[in-house]
């Protein structure tokens, strides 16, 4: 059974950083490109970061480009997101996701992953 974990979320002031992990268990990470998507209150769930299955290629949304970064250890199964600079508009619960199909390349839009984990709270306050 395919399961993706995060961790690493909490409370923060504005300028501070977090770094989120993600660990998968029951499949090799290493086959799949990963993204992160976050969800604020009230708001639809967007598009946050990508990385490839080999972690060569990387693409972020406009809004966390220059303070947020994608990675990944396929040898511990787990993706990472470093938040740098972290805004009260960075504050939504952050998800992980796996993308089983696409050839390993980057997704940039939810419904080209597959698996998700049950979401990390991240809160940035003023």
């Amino acid at each position: 059974q395919v399961q993706l974990v995060e961790s690493g979320g909490g409370l923060v002031q504005a300028g501070g950083s977090l770094r989120l992990s993600c660990a998968a268990s029951g499949r090799t990470l290493s086959r799949y490109a990963m993204g992160w998507f976050r969800q604020a209150p009230g708001k639809e769930r967007e598009f946050v970061a990508a990385i490839s299955r080999s972690g060569s290629n990387t693409y972020y949304a406009d809004s966390v480009e220059g303070r947020f970064t994608i990675s990944r250890d396929n040898a511990k199964n787990t993706a990472y997101l470093q938040m740098n600079i972290l805004k009260p508009e960075d504050t939504a619960v952050y998800y992980c996701a796996e993308r089983l199909y696409g050839g390993g390349g980057l997704g940039l839009h939810g419904y080209e992953y597959d698996y998700w984990g049950q979401g990390t709270q991240v809160t940035v306050s003023s």
